[in-house]
């Protein structure tokens, strides 16, 4: 049987989209609690059967908007990213318009949530960028990104996915989540920011160090001397590069090998001639 996949409406760097139909199967069949753990753009979330589904993830603003796309009906959300479209003149051309919009969500003059939504759609590459501050700093995706027909296809269907399942939204620290109430009928997914890649996330986003990924690391550690399942998303090989740590920590556990490439990612255009081996690494 062919499974048909959601697409979230938000683009987000590292999204597991495309690699759902590897990913979820490897998943168990039976899930009460799943923790999506660095949530970003949620198509793992909205794509999940769980009794209770818990979406985290450290960008505050990303969080609230996804909120507020669950709290709300397609049909309300369409009529006011409309509004907005109308009252700036968003274009694919019009740089201006954009330009005020970023400005005025940047200095809180307009709904956060709504307006990162639009931003979101006319940005470049449809997706979300902060700097240190916080600030929404993507550029205009001149002649190329719009509220178009398949954004408004996936953001309907987002708004189904919310409606039909049970879930909450948290912004915290990946160590912050409360994981006491987990047991072996529970699953906890990791697609944390990869040491190896030069995503934003790991400069103006605020970084994700070695550090950071130890503590990942002795947090799973501890899940599975609980007995709680766990699937961890990442890289062991890219640009030209091995994760050793990683492969090191993950040799306790299992390797599952994905067929993820990243052609078209602009942070990797250069690297394409090296090797990228994207990985689940899973406790079960």
């Amino acid at each position: 049987m062919i499974i048909i996949y959601i697409k979230s409406p938000i683009n987000y760097t590292g999204g597991k989209y495309k690699l759902l139909s590897e990913i979820v199967p490897l998943f168990p069949t039976k899930i009460d609690n799943f923790i999506d753990l660095f949530g970003g753009g949620a198509d793992v979330s909205i794509n999940i059967n769980a009794n209770k589904i818990i979406y985290n993830d450290r960008v505050e603003p990303l969080v609230g908007m996804l909120k507020w796309i669950s709290e709300n009906d397609f049909d309300t959300i369409n009529n006011q990213v409309i509004e907005v479209v109308n009252k700036y003149g968003l274009s694919m051309t019009n740089t201006d318009g954009f330009t005020l919009l970023r400005s005025d969500y940047n200095n809180n003059l307009i709904d956060k949530n709504l307006s990162l939504f639009v931003l979101n759609c006319y940005c470049f590459n449809n997706t979300s960028r902060f700097n240190i501050k916080g600030e929404f700093n993507q550029a205009f995706g001149k002649n190329r990104s719009c509220y178009n027909p398949k954004i408004k296809k996936n953001l309907f269907l987002m708004c189904e996915a919310f409606n039909s399942k049970d879930i909450i939204f948290e912004n915290k620290d990946f160590y912050s989540v409360d994981f006491d109430f987990l047991t072996g009928h529970d699953l906890a997914y990791c697609d944390p920011p990869y040491l190896l890649s030069d995503a934003w996330y790991n400069k103006g986003g605020g970084g994700w160090s070695i550090n950071d990924d130890i503590r990942l690391f002795e947090l799973l550690d501890k899940l599975n001397d609980k007995g709680v399942k766990f699937a961890l998303s990442n890289v062991i090989e890219h640009k030209g590069k091995k994760h050793e740590l990683l492969i090191d920590w993950a040799s306790k556990y299992k390797t599952n090998y994905l067929n993820k490439k990243y052609k078209n990612c602009c942070y990797t255009l250069k690297a394409n001639k090296f090797k990228t081996q994207e990985v689940l690494i899973t406790n079960y």
